[in-house]
């Protein structure tokens, strides 16, 4: 087996057969995350683990072309931000589906309006808080993708920004008072 890293090199030359090995051997790795991802979107995606990182390898497939990935932390940190997207688009388009499209429901029962959960708009309300985040403080941003949707440690977070575990710890504490307060928990 090949080291990732060289993989990832070769990938980026446009060596088809290595990009499909670096997700071979990433594979467990990929499925750890898309279960954070399925089990933090419960029913609202549809989707299995399978198929989300399925959908997420044909992004990063696509966008893989003005894209490099240095080693394996930086892949991972955008393989979590490409599912981010499929489970953020996918919510999009039931919420669109289940609402008639641009067309806006009612209900004559206004108290049993209220008492349904809409866990679709939870979703698409931190999509919008952490982009907000990311036109203010783009590296709170990483930390927050890394640690939260890629689950990768403080060490490796430090090290993939090439900054102190001290600063990680500090961004993802800045990061979730923020994003606290955009949400107004």
């Amino acid at each position: 087996m090949q080291d990732i890293t060289q993989l990832l090199q070769a990938a980026q030359g446009g060596d088809r057969a290595a990009a499909d090995q670096v997700v071979a051997q990433l594979y467990a790795d990929l499925q750890r995350m898309a279960r954070r991802h399925v089990r933090q979107a419960g029913d609202m995606t549809l989707l299995d683990t399978t198929a989300l990182v399925h959908e997420a390898w044909l992004r990063l497939a696509g966008a893989a072309d003005g894209v490099g990935f240095p080693d394996r932390r930086h892949f991972l940190a955008y393989a979590a931000q490409a599912m981010r997207s499929v489970v953020v688009d996918l919510v999009r388009a039931r919420q669109a589906e289940r609402r008639g499209g641009g067309q806006q429901h009612l209900t004559l029962d206004t108290a049993l309006a209220d008492q349904l959960p809409d866990g679709d708009t939870d979703i698409l309300r931190v999509h919008e808080a952490l982009d907000e985040l990311a036109q203010l403080e783009p590296r709170l941003a990483q930390v927050v993708e890394m640690r939260y949707f890629a689950g990768l440690r403080e060490q490796e977070i430090a090290a993939a920004l090439n900054i102190t575990e001290r600063t990680v710890q500090r961004d993802w504490q800045k990061a979730r008072l923020f994003l606290s307060m955009s949400l107004g928990a």
